[in-house]
């Protein structure tokens, strides 16, 4: 079980992450919101993203490395405010591939929300891109 104190430590480190990424003021909409752009599994909650912030609740794993990898930190320094706080190397092999395929992931749901004519569109043109970068 999380002490009081665990939690309340990872919401300063949160915090003063937040502010060196230039979201100094940042509230639950906006940290759930850059979270969500960089994760590929269900997206946390308002209420989730409040609780990490108020120091009530620290993120599982997967989302702690996903954090840790934005911040450009180590999740232990993370978590546990232990050892280097700025990561040396991604902390997993393709660490960047996930950060890609978050992404990727990200732009499908963006485009999934256009209209029918606008995501033809998107599709016509990713086509006409890829046909440009193929060797002759």
């Amino acid at each position: 079980m999380q002490s009081h104190l665990e939690r309340e430590a990872f919401s300063r480190r949160l915090h003063q992450l937040l502010v060196r990424v230039g979201h100094p003021d940042a509230g639950p909409t906006e940290l759930a919101r850059e979270f969500n752009r960089r994760y590929p599994g269900t997206p946390v909650t308002l209420h989730a993203a409040r609780k990490w912030l108020q120091g009530e609740a620290i993120p599982a794993q997967a989302r702690m490395r996903v954090l840790a990898h934005w911040f450009g930190v180590s999740t232990e320094w993370l978590r546990f405010g232990e050892g280097a706080p700025v990561a040396a190397v991604p902390e997993e092999p393709g660490a960047d591939d996930l950060v890609r395929q978050n992404l990727d992931f990200q732009l499908a749901r963006e485009v999934a929300t256009l209209s029918p004519p606008l995501r033809e569109a998107v599709r016509q043109l990713v086509r006409a891109l890829l046909k440009a970068e193929q060797p002759d």
